[in-house]
């Protein structure tokens, strides 16, 4: 059984377009949660929390992580709160190995002020320090990953290296040399 590969972490990490390389790199199928939940909801994320909001967003969210729970040999891309549900965390380790991408704070307000019309929990007017506290609001949950990577700084292709290398350290152990 090939054990599903599930990028974790705090929006703006890079876990989607990582996960799009990785999955590549890899030969797997690629899953965006948050993908997931526009194509069987017909709505952007940015609407459903709008409209419905955070609420059904996370209820939504758990039941793609129930469903890609299932299954193996993926490349699994979740929301930056998907594992603050302890009941999604459960699911995603049974048949994954969690892989956080992190990144400093300014890296993260960086990336993500390209977006944020797309990113419903940041607000107009969001602040290094805003993204500080709800990273640290998350890092009990994020710090539950089998491996954690620093994307500070770093292209998709350099991060997707690095991973490769901590999974085969993780099924092979560390190289000598």
């Amino acid at each position: 059984m090939e054990k599903n590969i599930v990028l974790i972490g705090f929006m703006g990490t890079g876990k989607t377009a990582v996960g799009t390389r990785l999955a590549q790199r890899m030969g797997r199928e690629f899953v965006d949660t948050d993908k997931e939940i526009e194509r069987i909801t017909g709505m952007t994320i940015r609407d459903i929390f709008y409209k419905s909001g955070e609420t059904r967003f996370r209820s939504e969210e758990s039941l793609v992580v129930k469903r890609l729970a299932d299954k193996t040999g993926m490349v699994i891309a979740t929301g930056g709160g998907a594992v603050i549900n302890p009941e999604n965390l459960k699911l995603l380790k049974i048949n994954g190995i969690l892989v956080c991408l992190e990144a400093n704070p300014e890296d993260i307000l960086r990336r993500v002020s390209k977006k944020k019309n797309t990113r419903p929990l940041l607000g107009k007017n969001v602040t290094v320090d805003d993204i500080r506290r709800m990273l640290q609001e998350r890092e009990e949950y994020y710090r539950q990953a089998d491996i954690h990577i620093d994307t500070s700084g770093l292209e998709p292709d350099e991060i997707v290296k690095r991973i490769m290398q901590k999974l085969n350290e993780e099924m092979y152990g560390p190289t000598k040399g």
